[in-house]
């Protein structure tokens, strides 16, 4: 037998439905809320003021090669949603070659309480890793950084400090000189007698020397004012000269130059930069993308990884980088075979 509605038991189960209804919410809004948990909306709006960052940028020195570094950091960060002025912004600061002006940076940068500090050559390095040791540091266009004392070991840094080096191949860089100087004896090389990046070079150079059966006259500056005279010092006793990755040799750079051409003396630099600017020749790194390596290792501290246990990298890729004019100048016939070899030759 089937049951029967009668109107009034129609009448209380439609309000029953109604009510019932009420207490629920409706269809839209559960959408918006289950879309909201799952794209972080709400969230959002306050994070985004919390994801903002501050980078801090200590550099030693202006140069080509270290603003390539800087730049190619920065442009890292662009690169991965990092807008500046938006959610992250840069605080750059110059040493000016200073080693104490670059130490009341990194304590600059400390007392902020920036997120994150990238400390570029080695001296800079140095005074950021001794001001700061609870924030990232990330280093680049240094060249030993275990010599340095700024990591453990290269494989595991164990501390607050990771980055990159600009470690060179001065066994291939000092090669060059007997394809273009196949007569040449005596090498002379100026560095910095402050800079352990420096030592390091010269260690390599003169493993490199005895290999190939060089000889090197060495002298040191204390100072940029100090290059001219030191590379002058030098002229008539060598064949060659060589300039490693000295951030004070390469900012005077000019000097170097200037006794190579009147002394017709070839001049291999450390780097493709100081190729550009005037020296003959180098097997060198690309320093906008060492610094562009930088930035994405600094990233992924941010995101979360530890730089205790982030290894210091290296690039590589070297090229070949030759200066036509330069050569002309110094009264140096490239051998052709090496200029079909070259990746960059400066007219």
């Amino acid at each position: 037998m089937k049951k029967r509605w009668g109107p009034l038991t129609l009448v209380l189960l439609a309000l029953m439905l109604v009510l019932a209804a009420c207490g629920q919410p409706s269809s839209d809004a559960g959408e918006t809320e289950e879309n909201a948990a799952e794209t972080g909306e709400g969230d959002e709006a306050t994070s985004e003021g919390d994801e903002s960052v501050t980078i801090g940028i200590n550099q030693l020195v202006e140069h080509p090669s270290l603003d390539a570094a800087r730049e190619g950091f920065m442009q890292a960060f662009a690169d991965n949603g990092y807008t500046e002025g938006d959610n992250v912004t840069f605080d750059v600061q110059n040493a000016q070659g200073d080693q104490s002006t670059a130490t009341s940076i990194a304590n600059k940068f400390a007392s902020d309480g920036v997120d994150l500090v990238l400390a570029i050559a080695t001296p800079a390095a140095q005074a950021t890793a001794q001001a700061i040791t609870d924030i990232p540091v990330l280093i680049t266009a240094v060249t030993e950084p275990v010599e340095a004392g700024l990591v453990e070991s290269w494989e595991a840094p164990g501390s607050n400090v990771t980055g990159t080096s600009d470690l060179n191949p001065v066994a291939d860089q000092l090669s060059l000189i007997p394809e273009i100087a196949p007569d040449a004896k005596t090498v002379g090389i100026v560095y910095s007698s402050g800079e352990v990046n420096s030592e390091v070079q010269v260690e390599l150079a003169q493993e490199a020397a005895d290999e190939l059966g060089l000889e090197l006259e060495l002298a040191t500056v204390s100072n940029k004012s100090e290059v001219l005279q030191a590379a002058q010092s030098l002229a008539g006793n060598v064949d060659a000269f060589y300039v490693p990755t000295d951030n004070t040799i390469v900012d005077a750079l000019e000097s170097m130059i200037q006794v190579a051409e009147e002394s017709q003396i070839p001049l291999i630099v450390g780097e493709g930069d100081s190729v550009e600017r005037g020296g003959l020749a180098t097997w060198g790194i690309n320093y906008e993308k060492l610094g562009y390596q930088t930035g994405e290792m600094a990233i992924k501290i941010l995101e979360g990884e530890n730089p205790a246990d982030m290894p210091v990298e290296t690039l590589e890729d070297i090229e070949l980088s030759i200066n036509v004019s330069a050569a002309e100048r110094m009264g140096v016939d490239i051998p052709q075979e090496l200029l079909d070899q070259a990746d960059n030759v400066i007219e």
